[in-house]
């Protein structure tokens, strides 16, 4: 009976260690994620030679892309075939050449 007792209070204390690690390596990998980090409006460049800076938000969307034929490791032979690829929402900036 008390074999048992310690054999339940080491696993409840093993899931507790278990679940606070997956909590602290989550939130360790939020703050490595990227980030989309925008300049200020006070620091933006506003002088003519310093070239345009047009942003345009992109929609999400489908894409073809082509997968090539590869053999797996069990020497199974696949053929190349298009696949559809989602590209989220996102915004594209392009900058012009100085003048």
């Amino acid at each position: 009976m008390i074999n048992g007792l310690k054999r339940a209070a080491a696993l409840g204390a093993a899931t507790v260690a278990l679940a606070a690690g997956a909590v602290v390596g989550t939130v360790g990998t939020a703050s490595a994620a990227p980030q989309d980090h925008r300049p200020s409006a006070g620091s933006q460049d506003h002088r003519p030679s310093a070239g345009s800076h047009h942003c345009e938000r992109v929609a999400g969307h489908w894409a073809r892309q082509w997968r090539p034929a590869f053999r797996d490791r069990h020497h199974h032979w696949h053929p190349g075939q298009w696949i559809r690829v989602w590209h989220p929402a996102h915004q594209e900036c392009h900058h012009s050449p100085r003048r």
